[in-house]
């Protein structure tokens, strides 16, 4: 049961990785690990190269494993800005990020600042029938 250009093992390392990215950021926002980790830092975690895991990743997801890293980080920031009181600058300290440059980091993935964001999911839901 060999696919010609995803095996067994890249398949494992795949879901190792997001598994790992989930718990990992999951830990950040709980406040039980001071920062994000490294590429290379997740990679030696899984017991892999970092070119390896990069290879890998690429060649099952067709992204890179930051491309990943960065939209589970935009995905949780979301949520956040949504679902708390949180100012923007507490959130963006919660994801250890300095404000300004986590507003240019949410920017360049959604094209809002994350004031924008929130107020248009704030009318969005203000639009929708009870």
């Amino acid at each position: 049961m060999k696919n010609t250009d995803v095996n067994k093992r890249s398949l494992e390392i795949t879901r190792q990785y997001f598994d790992f990215l989930e718990k990992h950021i999951q830990a950040v926002l709980n406040d039980e690990v001071q920062e994000f980790m490294e590429l290379n830092q997740i990679a030696s975690e899984l017991a892999v190269s970092h070119k390896h895991l990069t290879d890998t990743i690429q060649k099952v997801k067709g992204n890179h494993p930051c491309h990943f890293y960065d939209e589970k980080i935009i995905n949780k920031a979301k949520e956040w800005l949504t679902q708390t009181e949180l100012s923007i600058a507490q959130i963006a300290r919660r994801f250890t990020y300095d404000p300004s440059n986590f507003s240019k980091f949410f920017k360049k993935w959604t094209g809002q600042t994350p004031g924008q964001f929130r107020k248009a999911e704030e009318r969005r839901s203000a639009e929708q029938p009870e």
